[in-house]
C-alpha cells in the first residue's frame, strides 16, 4: 500500500481489463464500511479508474492480499455501550507528496461503538500545523453539531 513519500513505478502500460478494475475497486469501496483500515488506500487506487496501469493493478491485488490475511478485523457493534457522544479528530499537514495539501479526519464513537468517521485530502494548502488542525476541528465540530441535533 502506498504510503507517505513514495511514489508508484514508473509503468505506463495500461491495464488490459479496466472494466475488471473498476469492479474490484468498487467492491473495496464497500468494504471500508466495516473495514475502516483499508479506505486510505482503496480511496488512493480509485483515482486512477480512468485510465488503470499494471503498477496500480499490482496495489489492488496487495490491498486484496491485505484483506484475504485480516479478515478477523473489522467494525463490531457492541450490545452494552453507553449512549456518550466521543469524537477524535486528527490533520496530516502537507501529507500529499506531490501538491502539498492537508488531510484531515475524524472518528465519532457512541459510547464504544464507532458509528462515523471521515477522511479528506483539502483542495487548499495549509500555511501551517495549527492551520490544519484548525481545518479538522471545524469538520469535527460541524459532524458533532450535526449528530446533536439529529437525536
Amino acid at each position: 500500500m502506498p504510503s507517505k513519500g513514495r511514489h508508484l513505478p514508473n509503468c505506463n502500460e495500461l491495464y488490459f481489463d479496466p472494466t475488471h478494475y473498476r469492479s474490484i475497486i468498487g467492491g473495496l469501496q464497500y468494504l471500508t464500511f466495516t473495514r475502516p483500515d483499508i479506505s486510505y488506500s482503496a480511496n488512493f487506487v480509485c483515482q486512477f479508474m480512468h485510465a488503470p496501469t499494471l503498477a496500480h493493478y499490482k496495489l489492488v491485488k496487495c490491498i486484496l492480499r491485505y484483506v484475504c490475511g485480516t479478515t478477523h478485523l473489522g467494525m463490531c457493534i457492541l450490545a452494552s455501550s453507553t449512549l456518550d457522544l466521543y469524537v477524535f479528530s486528527d490533520a496530516d499537514w502537507a501529507g500529499c507528496p506531490t501538491s502539498r495539501r492537508f488531510t484531515i479526519g475524524f472518528c465519532t464513537f457512541l459510547g464504544g461503538n464507532c458509528i462515523s468517521w471521515n477522511a479528506k485530502k483539502q483542495s487548499i494548502v495549509a500555511r501551517s500545523s495549527a492551520e490544519a488542525e484548525y481545518h479538522s476541528m471545524a469538520s469535527t465540530a460541524a459532524e458533532l453539531t450535526w449528530l446533536q441535533f439529529t437525536q
